[in-house]
């Protein structure tokens, strides 16, 4: 299963770091936080990454281009320019890297992929870390079969609020950046059918506004309700909190030994 990762916006609200590269790209630790959200995915099997780059998509490609060079050691011969690498970093990963527009929105990005998505695949967000159960996520989806099942978890109201209902699983509405509610929100981790690429008018769409409401519409928006650890990185603020969680040793997200 393929794994789709927003990465393409200008995160103004974080332009302390964002004016020199993607928000993806802006590290916690000493790695992206982008490389985190791909480690965890990987630490549940799955290596085949779509990322939709905009903003400053030079930056993700030169960080996958020199990867293997970056974070291994080597022997190379200066005359053939045979490399011998010895070891170091282990990612199996293929990576797609798209530039899905400077200026395109998050549905827009996401239909530039559609030759890439021929099947069931994973969507996130290149600035939010958790420990999502995938594996149960997946098998709600696959059980109730929504066109898209969204991760639900317990933010304050800046981001988007979200209405389930009395089943507990499917999306009734949904509110972006409400005011303060203290609701479940829309924390990502996304399981898709390539269907909702039908409800993408263009370039221009927003991918939490006119296809999420044409799904709920449909009553086929469902969600799943996480209730371990999740965090956006949406300011510097955002960012230090991350930081620490991680120099600390104990990041809920890192499910992969070193």
């Amino acid at each position: 299963m393929k794994v789709v990762i927003f990465a393409g916006g200008y995160g103004t609200r974080l332009s302390e770091e964002t004016s020199i590269r993607p928000k993806p790209m802006v590290n916690v630790g000493s790695m992206p936080i982008l490389w985190h959200i791909m480690k965890y995915y990987s630490s549940f099997g799955f290596d085949d990454f779509v990322i939709l780059g905009g903003y400053k998509v030079e930056v993700i490609r030169s960080f996958f281009i020199g990867y293997r060079a970056e974070h291994s050691d080597f022997t190379i011969n200066l005359g053939t320019g045979d490399v011998d690498w010895l070891g170091g970093a282990r990612e199996n990963w293929r990576v797609t890297v798209l530039n899905t527009g400077a200026d395109a929105m998050t549905g827009g990005r996401l239909l530039a992929a559609r030759a890439h998505l021929n099947e069931t695949f994973c969507l996130t967000y290149g600035d939010g870390l958790g420990n999502v159960d995938l594996t149960a996520l997946i098998a709600q989806h696959k059980a109730e079969r929504p066109l898209c099942t969204l991760t639900a978890v317990s933010q304050p109201g800046r981001y988007g609020a979200l209405r389930i209902g009395d089943a507990g699983t499917t999306v009734e509405a949904f509110r972006e950046k409400g005011q303060g509610d203290g609701g479940l929100i829309n924390g990502g981790f996304f399981v898709c059918e390539p269907e909702v690429l039908s409800l993408i008018d263009g370039p221009q769409t927003v991918w939490e506004e006119e296809p999420m409401d044409r799904m709920i519409a449909m009553g086929k928006l469902g969600s799943y309700h996480h209730q371990g650890y999740w965090q956006s990185m949406d300011s510097l603020r955002d960012k230090r909190v991350l930081d620490q969680v991680w120099s600390e040793g104990n990041a809920p997200w890192k499910t992969w030994q070193d």
